[in-house]
């Protein structure tokens, strides 16, 4: 279809070919889906998602760009950076509903530098010292509001460096930035020691908790031991956390969150001079819209913090199982030691040498030398499976994001898992099929630019006049 049609087609066909068009796309409700959908199991879920879709079409479309307007949807508003904020230990937080944990960072930066323009405005070339293992969302912020990342490695156990990070901090520096957990590796990085470095330099510390900040909370109070990483923090200025990830509310929600309305109030954009009249905004973008709000707040009051301690159960024991079942299959290696539901895994041969010493040194060495087409051969025979993979590098490694609703497979994926690494093991030329060479060139190129032009002319196509999906 390349044009609007000239007569308009019944509801019922447009809904038929809906359901029809979306029968190829990953079984996320079978559990066969890892980091990109978070979904409650069983009947409770199928529940869960009427009351999303119900709740999200009463407010289908209304817009937030005028909380004067739409004065229910702002208190809805307020309600979740309460709850947020409660949850995060800092009661009387502010903040704001984004789009994404994206728009969240994006924000949260731009709040920094403007922070930083009206504090200290001798800076002209902002930097933010973060670990090397922080989410590409701050390369995107960096690259859209001209600020420079100082990237630095993270210690054996892949979590921030803090010695690392004060070596780096300079009279450009505009704020610290740490992971609660970063996603590659699943572990918490040191923010009560970054807090008290931010608090000696005079600089604010962002969280990025957009995996781990509703899932964290209730895993600490099942007992697990989780490092503090929230507003008990006092050198933690803002926290970004998603609510469409483990509050398994609608896409897309996120919350940035502030200590104090005196932090939060370099977030807001005003234009003054609009001959349409005064424009306010404190998110990036204009219109927003009240469907996903009205979904978030209604996740997060029908499960309640009884429900919610119940999934995070469900999601760590799940998680638990696939790591003794990953460590009991021959020649697999786990990756952290994971302080959340995230597990990592990868061959004894890509991971071996990933922890030693210095993080990125050690990495280079062994990626350069393998490769890693080998755990990446075993990706492609269990997508042949049937499983949606999430590959990654440094070390060639794959990742499972694991949520409540994997429980019911974790002994299905282990046996597929351990087919598969017994199939690349009995057929080493599959390691130079499929994908595996692909993501094995990638991992361990030395010229990242030229992989990101292949990349980017392979989204170009993606995205060009006739392409098909």
């Amino acid at each position: 279809m390349t044009t609007i049609p000239k007569q308009g087609r019944p509801a019922a066909d447009i809904l038929a070919e809906l359901e029809q068009r979306k029968a190829g796309d990953a079984k996320w409700r079978e559990g066969r889906v890892f980091s990109l959908v978070y979904h409650v199991p069983g009947a409770a879920g199928e529940a869960h998602e009427q009351l999303m879709q119900r709740a999200h079409a009463l407010y289908a479309s209304t817009n937030l760009l005028n909380p004067m307007a739409f004065g229910s949807l702002k208190k809805m508003e307020t309600e979740i950076i309460e709850m947020a904020g409660a949850l995060f230990n800092c009661p009387g937080a502010v903040g704001t509903v984004t789009s994404g944990g994206t728009e969240s960072i994006l924000c949260a930066v731009a709040a920094y530098r403007d922070r930083a323009r009206r504090q200290r405005p001798w800076i002209r070339s902002p930097e933010l010292v973060v670990p090397q293992t922080i989410h590409p969302a701050f390369d995107k912020a960096a690259h859209y509001f001209g600020i420079k990342l100082i990237k630095t490695p993270v210690g054996p156990d892949f979590r921030a460096n803090v010695r690392a990070m004060a070596a780096k901090i300079s009279r450009n520096t505009i704020g610290l930035v740490a992971s609660a957990p970063q996603y590659p590796h699943g572990v918490v990085d040191p923010i009560a020691e970054l807090g008290e470095l931010a608090q000696r330099k005079k600089l604010p510390l962002h969280v990025d908790a957009c995996v781990g900040g509703f899932v964290l909370p209730w895993l600490e109070r099942l007992g697990r031991p989780v490092p503090q990483w929230d507003f008990r923090v006092p050198g933690v200025t803002s926290i970004s956390a998603d609510l469409h990830k483990f509050g398994y509310a609608a896409k897309g929600a996120s919350v940035l969150v502030w200590r104090s309305i005196e932090n939060m109030r370099h977030q807001i954009f005003v234009a003054t001079d609009f001959p349409g009249g005064i424009y306010a905004s404190p998110t990036l973008i204009g219109t927003r819209p009240g469907g996903p709000i009205a979904a978030a707040w209604a996740a997060l009051t029908s499960f309640g913090q009884e429900g919610y301690i119940a999934l995070a159960k469900q999601a760590i024991d799940a998680a638990d199982k696939l790591r003794l079942g990953i460590r009991a299959i021959p020649g697999l290696a786990l990756i952290g030691k994971g302080d959340a539901t995230i597990v990592t895994f990868g061959t004894a041969e890509s991971v071996e040498g990933a922890t030693d010493r210095s993080f990125i040194p050690s990495l280079l060495r062994k990626v350069r030398g393998t490769g890693g087409e080998e755990i990446y051969a075993i990706a492609d025979r269990m997508e042949a499976r049937g499983w949606t993979i999430d590959r990654q590098h440094k070390p060639a490694s794959i990742h499972l994001t694991v949520t409540a609703n994997h429980g019911a497979i974790v002994e299905d994926y282990l046996r597929d898992l351990a087919d598969s690494v017994r199939e690349v093991r009995q057929d080493p030329s599959l390691a130079k099929s499929g994908s595996a060479p692909m993501y094995g060139m990638a991992a361990k190129m030395p010229i990242r630019g030229f992989v990101a032009s292949k990349v980017r002319s392979v989204m170009a196509e993606m995205y060009s006049r006739g392409a098909q999906s």
